[in-house]
C-alpha cells in the first residue's frame, strides 16, 4: 500500500538542528487521567496531511481567496530588544510522514508574532528548531540540544516520539507546550502544558456520536500500534460499559491493504457504528472493507483519516454525514483560517495550507504567546511558567473559539491539560468539513 506523505526537503540526520532569527474542574476519575489517554494527533508517528479542498485538477487549493485585508493580522507592534530563544522539535522528513511544513509555519508565526504582537515580554522571539526524524534517539538528542543552547521554553510539534524529546527538557525544567501525549509523567509535569483535552478525540466523540445517532455498539478500527491501542484497548472499555454502550475492538497491522476479512467481523458482531484510529491510508482500507461487506451504519474516525488522498479514493456517499474529531479548523472559510492563511502568506513562503499539522503548529506558537501576555522583565523558563501558570483563560489563535487556561485546573490529576472538550466537524458529501462546533470546552476555574 502507498502512503501519500512527501519527502521532500529531509536534512542529514547527522544535522537535525538550525537556528532562524525572526526579527521581522473535572468529573473524570483520576486514575483514568492518570493513565493518559492518547491524544492521536500528537502521538502517532505515521501522522499526514489533512484539510484543504482540491479544484478540479486534484491540485490543493490554500483558502487564500477570502483571507481579507491586513486588518486581521492587527496593527503593526515590533518587538525589540534582545532575543528571546524558544526552541521548535518537529518530526521533520521522517521514514513515514513529511512535517517540514511545520517548521516554515514556525518561522512564519514567529515572524508575525514579533511583528504585529511584541514577541514576548515585548522582546523578539528566535525559534532553534530540531528535527528528530521520527527517530527516539534523535528525539532525546532534540531535548539535550535545546537545553545546552540555553532556550527559555520549547515547543513541540505532532510527533510520534514527543516523550523522548520532552524527557530531558523536563529534568531541566524548561516549559514545554505541545497538543498533547499519552504519557502519564509528562501530563503530570509542572512545567509541561498541553492545548489538546487527551479523551476527546479517542474517547468522548464516538460515545457522543453513538448517543447521538441511538446507537447500541461502537466497533473501533484501530491500527496496531502501542501510541494508538493504548486508549481503545486499555481505557475506553470501561467508559463504553458506564455509557452503556457495547464495544468490541478489531486491531489491524498497518499496511493492511485488503481489511474485508477483518470488516466482516463488523458484520458479524452487529455493531452499527465504527470508529476508525489509523492514518489516511489505512481509514481508507478500513472505509473501502466497510463499502465491500454492505456495513450500513454510522461511521466516525480520527481526524488523521481525512485527507485529500480520502477523498479521491473512498466514495462520497461513504464520507458523507461522517463526524470526524478535529484538532484544527482547516478548511471552511472562518476567522480561524483566514488567520492562519494571512500570516502564512504574509510572513511564510511556498507553505502548503492544507496540512492540518502545521495549524497545530500555529495554534501552539501563537497560543504559547498569547499565554504570556503581560510578561514584563526577565523572560526565563522559571518566569514563562509562572506566567502560563498564572494566565487568565484565552482563546486559542485560530483554534476556532476553543479556550484554554493553564493553572493546572482543567483535569487536576493531569494538571498539564489546559483545555477541556474539543472541535468535531461533519463531512459533507465531497469529504469536506462543512463546519466545525467546538463541544465541552467548558470554563476552567481560577
Amino acid at each position: 500500500m502507498s502512503y501519500p506523505w512527501r519527502l521532500a526537503g529531509r536534512r542529514s540526520p547527522e544535522q537535525p538542528l538550525r537556528s532562524v532569527a525572526s526579527t521581522q474542574s473535572s468529573t473524570r476519575p483520576t486514575a483514568l487521567r492518570l493513565a493518559g489517554v492518547a491524544v492521536l494527533a500528537a502521538s502517532l508517528a505515521f501522522v499526514s496531511a489533512c484539510g484543504g479542498g482540491s479544484d478540479d485538477n486534484g491540485s490543493t487549493t490554500t483558502a487564500s481567496g477570502s483571507a481579507g485585508s491586513e486588518d486581521i493580522l492587527g496593527p503593526i507592534a515590533k518587538a525589540t530588544g534582545a532575543a528571546v530563544k524558544i526552541g521548535v522539535i518537529t518530526d521533520g522528513a521522517s521514514p513515514t510522514a513529511d512535517h517540514t511544513n511545520d517548521n516554515k509555519v514556525a518561522e512564519a508565526t514567529a515572524k508575525y508574532l514579533n511583528d504585529r504582537k511584541s514577541g514576548i515580554g515585548g522582546r523578539p522571539i528566535e525559534v532553534t528548531i530540531c528535527e528528530t526524524l521520527g527517530d527516539l534517539a534523535k528525539a532525546g538528542d532534540c531535548g539535550n540540544q535545546m537545553v545546552e543552547k540555553g532556550v527559555s521554553a520549547v515547543l513541540i510539534g505532532t510527533s510520534g516520539v514527543v516523550e523522548a524529546a520532552w524527557k530531558p527538557l523536563n529534568d531541566a525544567k524548561i516549559p514545554v507546550v505541545s497538543y498533547g501525549s499519552s504519557d502519564p509523567g509528562l501530563l503530570a509535569s509542572p512545567t509541561t502544558f498541553t492545548l489538546g483535552d487527551p479523551e476527546f478525540p479517542v474517547i468522548d466523540l464516538p460515545i457522543q456520536v453513538a448517543k447521538d445517532k441511538g446507537n447500541k455498539k461502537v466497533t473501533a478500527i484501530v491500527i496496531d500500534v502501542p501510541a494508538a491501542l493504548h486508549s481503545a484497548q486499555d481505557i475506553a472499555p470501561p467508559l463504553f460499559k458506564k455509557a452503556g454502550i457495547g464495544y468490541e475492538l478489531v486491531r489491524v497491522a498497518p499496511g493492511t491493504a485488503d481489511m474485508t476479512p477483518q470488516m466482516q467481523q463488523i458484520v458479524s458482531n452487529k455493531s452499527d457504528e465504527v470508529f476508525i484510529i489509523g492514518n489516511d491510508s489505512f481509514c481508507i482500507s478500513a472505509m473501502n472493507g466497510l463499502k465491500a461487506v454492505g456495513f450500513t451504519g454510522t461511521i466516525s474516525a480520527i481526524s488523521q483519516c481525512i485527507t485529500d488522498s480520502t477523498r479521491k479514493s473512498v466514495p462520497g456517499a461513504t464520507l458523507k454525514g461522517m463526524v470526524v474529531s478535529a484538532t484544527a479548523p482547516l478548511g471552511p472559510d472562518s476567522p480561524s483560517m483566514q488567520l492562519y492563511t494571512k500570516v502564512a502568506e504574509t510572513y511564510g513562503k511556498d507553505i502548503d495550507l492544507s496540512f492540518q499539522d502545521s495549524m497545530i503548529m500555529f495554534m501552539i506558537m501563537s497560543g504559547f504567546q498569547a499565554s504570556l501576555d503581560g510578561l514584563t522583565g526577565d523572560v526565563t523558563p522559571a518566569t514563562i511558567t509562572a506566567a502560563m501558570k498564572a494566565m487568565k483563560e484565552t482563546e486559542v489563535p485560530g483554534g476556532a473559539g476553543l479556550k484554554f487556561r493553564c493553572n493546572g485546573k482543567a483535569y487536576p490529576a493531569t494538571p498539564a491539560v489546559c483545555v477541556r472538550g474539543g472541535l468535531t466537524t461533519t463531512l459533507d458529501s465531497k469529504g469536506q468539513p462543512a463546519e466545525y462546533k467546538v463541544l465541552g470546552n467548558t470554563p476552567i476555574e481560577g
